[in-house]
């Protein structure tokens, strides 16, 4: 080889190292720069709702607030978002011109719907109603007996709750329901009256009752949907005489599930999970006292609160005694007391939906999933008088209401079975953050500024990493995706 043959191959040699470490760089910069999170925001002053924002870029250093994620501190699995499915959320829905893509809306799992993946189900009648209240086992004269459940059906459902929960199915087969009743048929209840009272105590009624709720199970099986969850008694420590309500007190729910709704569930191999309680942070004494029994607590498997009174932190410190048990957050609604789109949103976002998340609730639902313009239907002057829907139906379509968009933070990104991972804290008026990890692999980060006057800026540090972001608005919530 000639000095020239050499000089030409060590030139080719120059430019194509030349060629490698711009193919390098040019990687490293396409890598660097999609190295970034999504971002969704909804401002206070709700010019913004759950908006698409430009990325979230990585930085070689951030300021402001340090939000970090330790993904080797893995919390609770989440098993979904939603509300209740009452019987007049139901009815406005089913009769509405806009059904199909209210539906849609809903259930839909594109990050333009709302994703709800966990519905509570109401059992017959509560104090919100299209129709006239009623039972699976309604008698003509509430001092007789149906011992046997020969009267036992589910045929007032078909008007209008089955055909939506089966296109909500449809929509979402991996939709995960809680059924829950707020009462038992009349003729069970020493009142004789759906509308307050307690229920029979006689062991012929609690056989009977227990049989009413595999009977239900059963029923909704055969129509093709599976019942996963079933709390045995909406607020059972709450009696009124102007809407469906019943009292359970503490002792005869104890010889309830241990002498009847859990053998009956084992003898007919139902699996659907068994929660209790499903009242307020308040009494949290009436689940301590039936999961201090063993005899009882094997059967549970988790316990549901309410967020009208007490502190929202007590499911925390219960799961701190009790790790074993699930914590479900079952029910919460705005309303006419609160129709400042900013204090909502701030409200629901840290006490509720990162609250609850950050004290292991494995699921958050809200009450009503959908009213109408005048707060109803509802039955006669009982209940609620200004509760707020999720959404609001109307002739005209319907409407997304605060409750959506502090809902859709979570529920359109965390899917259910993701895990949540451990963040820091910080004041109680300064930045509030939840972050999870999909199935899929891909973590989301929930960032909200309770701050009535200030913007906040921080980075999201995890993975040694720092993503930096500035002038989050006052009272405003932002997600972030990777």
């Amino acid at each position: 080889m000639n000095m020239f043959q050499f000089d030409t191959i060590r030139i080719k040699l120059g430019l194509l190292l030349l060629l490698v470490n711009l193919l390098v760089a040019a990687q490293a910069f396409i890598t660097n720069n999609n190295d970034e999170y999504q971002v969704w925001l909804t401002t206070g002053d709700g010019s913004k709702k759950l908006h698409r924002e430009a990325p979230c870029p990585r930085t070689s250093n951030g300021h402001g607030y340090s939000v970090w994620v330790d993904r080797n501190k893995r919390r609770q699995s989440m098993e979904g978002f939603g509300a209740a499915l009452t019987n007049a959320a139901a009815y406005v829905i089913y009769h509405s011109p806009n059904r199909h893509a209210i539906m849609g809306d809903l259930f839909g799992n594109s990050l333009d719907d709302l994703g709800v993946s966990f519905l509570r189900l109401v059992m017959g009648a509560s104090d919100f109603q299209g129709v006239n209240p009623y039972t699976y086992d309604d008698l003509t004269n509430n001092h007789d007996t149906d011992f046997d459940l020969n009267h036992f059906s589910i045929d007032n459902d078909r008007a209008f709750v089955l055909p939506i929960v089966k296109e909500a199915k449809s929509i979402n087969p991996n939709l995960r329901i809680l059924a829950t009743p707020w009462t038992a048929p009349a003729w069970m209840k020493t009142s004789h009256n759906i509308f307050g009272g307690d229920l029979n105590g006689d062991g012929r009624y609690l056989e009977a009752y227990a049989k009413y709720f595999v009977r239900f199970i059963q029923a909704y099986q055969a129509e093709g949907i599976h019942i996963d969850y079933l709390s045995l008694q909406n607020e059972p420590l709450l009696s009124r005489n102007d809407y469906p309500t019943m009292v359970i007190n503490i002792d005869l729910m104890k010889i309830f599930i241990r002498d009847h709704v859990g053998p009956q569930f084992r003898q007919n191999n139902i699996n659907t999970k068994l929660i209790v309680y499903d009242h307020n942070w308040s009494g949290s004494w009436y689940p301590e006292l039936l999961l201090s029994d063993s005899s009882v607590k094997q059967y549970i498997s988790g316990v549901g609160w309410h967020g009208y009174d007490g502190r929202h932190d007590v499911p925390g410190g219960f799961h701190n005694k009790h790790p074993d048990v699930g914590m479900y957050f079952t029910e919460i609604s705005g309303g006419g007391w609160d129709t400042n789109f900013a204090s909502t949103l701030t409200w629901d976002s840290r006490i509720i939906f990162i609250g609850q998340t950050l004290n292991w609730a494995k699921a958050v639902d809200l009450w009503n999933l959908a009213l109408d313009e005048n707060h109803g239907p509802r039955v006669g002057v009982g209940g609620c008088k200004d509760c707020r829907g999720v959404i609001t139906v109307s002739n005209g379509g319907y409407t997304k209401n605060v409750e959506y968009y502090a809902m859709g933070h979570l529920s359109r990104f965390v899917r259910p079975g993701a895990v949540r991972l451990q963040t820091n804290t910080f004041g109680w008026d300064e930045l509030q953050s939840v972050a999870f990890v999909n199935t899929d692999g891909s973590t989301v980060i929930v960032v909200q500024n309770p701050s009535t006057s200030n913007s906040a800026s921080f980075s999201l540090d995890l993975d040694a990493k720092h993503y930096q972001y500035n002038n989050l608005p006052p009272q405003s919530v932002a997600t972030f995706v990777k």
